[in-house]
């Protein structure tokens, strides 16, 4: 059934990638983004769409946003504040619109029963290095007054509020946590490694790598992550749950700064810097991020089908083009 469809953050990576595969499906798509990291030509494709509207607007303005969930079908939640330096830096205004914004889009949808598709992270696991993280798991953070692990806890009471929703008040909320996505449109600018490095070594720059580069990392491509995202709010038997979706092919930073200049062919050299010197005193980060995704599986029948060499080829190749 087509539907009438609201994007919050529509014109970041994943949600300019979801807004097309939307607008392919048949579906009649409203985008509301304050472009704060976020770009307009994100949506270049979509720009002579009829069934495509782009609002310029936070999810903190109800006035703006309450009267767009009025008039859809459906609400996808991607608005956020995103990257580890965009966090650390601006601590309180990713906090408030982390935690605000998600609760207009909530109470908005709510007052006319509208469902919602909340995005989460896995940064929600915090210091948990399992082998294969269940969407069970215990959460390991450090202190509060650690600015690191606060979008840690964002998207945690994002889940939360999103699940007491779904609990006391019957709305419907489909709530899944990204490991990692990576592909086209990725800016390195927000912290993101894969596009960092292979900018790096397109340029034949030196690739930096914070701390020892042992820490381990798994890395999903966002059309894969797409085709879940996809499947997961459109099916009945993913109400209500906590889904992870995410590629659980793991891999040190130091493997991937070799495998990027190996198949970019690139002369970088690699440098290494303290997370201290990078993110400031007392910055901690986690060892290992495995996704266990037998979960998605079972529900929908997802798994990643592009691999890591893919992700690289595909950013290099749009890189290159001065994207």
């Amino acid at each position: 059934m087509d539907m009438r469809i609201l994007v919050t953050g529509g014109a970041g990576f994943i949600g300019s990638h979801l807004c097309e595969r939307l607008i392919k499906d048949g579906h009649a798509v409203t985008v509301v983004d304050n472009f704060s990291t976020g770009r307009a030509s994100n949506l270049v494709n979509l720009k002579s769409v009829d069934n495509f509207t782009l609002v310029e607007g936070s999810i903190l303005d109800t006035e703006i946003l309450t009267p767009l969930i009025n008039d859809v079908d459906y609400v996808f939640h991607l608005a956020a504040a995103v990257g580890v330096f965009n966090i650390v830096n601006n601590p309180l205004a990713s906090l408030l619109t982390n935690i605000r914004g998600t609760e207009n889009v909530l109470e908005a949808a709510h007052s006319t029963k509208t469902p919602v598709f909340l995005t989460s992270s896995s940064e929600v696991y915090g210091k948990n290095i399992s082998d294969s993280l269940k969407e069970n798991d215990d959460r390991i953070l450090g202190s509060p007054i650690t600015l690191r692990w606060s979008y840690s806890e964002a998207k945690a009471i994002d889940e939360s509020l999103a699940y007491a929703y779904f609990v006391e008040k019957q709305l419907e909320t489909r709530i899944v946590r990204f490991f990692n996505t990576v592909g086209p449109r990725q800016l390195g600018a927000y912290g993101m490694v894969v596009p960092r490095f292979v900018k790096a070594a397109l340029a034949n720059e030196p690739i930096t790598i914070y701390g020892d580069g042992n820490q381990t990392r798994c890395f999903a491509h966002v059309y894969d992550i797409v085709d879940a995202v996809i499947a997961i709010a459109f099916a009945d038997n993913t109400i209500g749950k906590v889904i992870n979706i995410g590629n659980n092919f793991e891999i040190s930073i130091n493997g991937l700064a070799q495998k990027i200049t190996n198949e970019t062919g690139s002369k970088s050299e690699i440098v290494y810097v303290p997370y201290e010197e990078a993110y400031g005193d007392g910055f901690e980060d986690m060892e290992r991020r495995v996704p266990n995704i037998d979960l998605i599986n079972q529900l929908v029948g997802w798994k990643p089908k592009r691999d890591l060499s893919t992700m690289i080829a595909d950013i290099s190749i749009e890189m290159k083009k001065g994207y």
